[in-house]
């Protein structure tokens, strides 16, 4: 174990400021899958829906403020917040502590979206706003917004 108790041998996939570190992935036996996600001081997801996912969101560190639909929250320590298909939801980290969550997907987006998103917002010079887009299309994800220029 490192120091945040997640076992050294996960991979961590950046994504701009965010990590992403997958606890259990799905495979033929279950759709669903679970991952932590860092979020470090001013970092944030963008609007977005899942067409296929409903998602889980359990904080585990500081305050991670989010939005489900209309609904406007600072999730604490031991706060969840579910987000059923097709509703718009985001997160920041506008605090100067790294929150720390588990993230639960049923069905999976998968490992390989965070991997291909990752490269574009991770790219030198500005992401490529085209192919950021076809990605999260692909993968069943619908942006509400899309900033100029992604957080990295």
């Amino acid at each position: 174990m490192n120091e945040t108790n997640v076992p050294a041998t996960r991979e961590v996939i950046h994504v701009g400021q965010l990590e992403i570190r997958y606890v259990k992935e799905a495979d033929g036996a279950c759709q669903m899958a679970c991952f932590e996600l860092r979020a470090p001081p001013n970092s944030n997801v963008t609007p977005h829906s899942h067409s296929a996912s409903e998602e889980l969101g359990y904080v585990l560190e500081e305050t991670l403020p989010c939005t489900v639909g209309s609904e406007m929250r600072d999730l604490q320590p031991g706060d969840a917040v579910a987000t059923p298909r097709g509703v718009v939801h985001a997160f920041s980290n506008p605090h100067a502590a790294v929150a720390r969550a588990l993230v639960i997907n049923t069905p999976d987006i998968g490992t390989d979206y965070f991997e291909q998103v990752g490269s574009i917002i991770n790219a030198s010079g500005p992401p490529d706003r085209v192919a950021l887009l076809a990605t999260m299309r692909r993968f069943g994800l619908k942006p509400v917004t899309l900033p100029e220029t992604p957080q990295r």
